[in-house]
């Protein structure tokens, strides 16, 4: 097709016959299931004979009874092979997902604090207060008195400076 867009009345008009034949297709697939069904049913359900004496009629219960368990045989072999099926395609599933791996969902951000996150995981038991600044020592610090001259001047230290910028240069 070209690099036009096609507009939108356009699409709609495309999308509801695309939509009307699939209908058609759908009603005519229903219809030959239909007769599909009622062929079958004419080939392996004859009408019932129910006139004719007692013996007649017991040899064709006994008759009737000989097809049933020969559908019912059929049914079970049907059922274990799809429950079968099932059970393969439910082990392929895990396997996929093996291969795959799990992915782990992005986790949010919580502020808690310890006191909170121990009551939520051990419950009404906690009991422990988990203040640390509460178990350290008081310690009192010595203020240190410097000299505040030799902050402030700069220019006293300069040879001892110089003497060592000598060492570098001549090693």
């Amino acid at each position: 097709m070209s690099d036009k867009k096609m507009n939108s009345s356009r699409k709609h008009h495309l999308k509801s016959l695309i939509l009307s034949i699939a209908q058609k297709w759908l009603e005519t697939e229903k219809k030959e299931d239909i007769a599909a069904k009622e062929a079958y049913m004419a080939e392996n359900c004859p009408a019932a004979k129910t006139s004719g004496d007692q013996a007649t009629l017991m040899e064709y219960c006994k008759k009737l009874h000989s097809i049933i368990d020969k559908i019912d045989e059929e049914r079970y072999d049907i059922e274990s092979k799809v429950q079968k099926c099932d059970k393969e395609i439910e082990d392929l599933r895990i396997k996929l997902v093996d291969v795959r791996g799990v992915k782990k969902p992005a986790l949010k951000k919580v502020r808690m604090s310890a006191d909170t996150m121990l009551k939520a995981l051990l419950g009404s038991k906690h009991t422990v207060n988990m203040d640390l600044r509460a178990g350290l020592k008081q310690v009192k610090k010595e203020v240190k008195e410097e000299p505040t001259e030799a902050a402030g001047d700069w220019r006293k230290n300069i040879e001892d400076k110089a003497d060592r910028k000598k060492m570098f240069e001549t090693a």
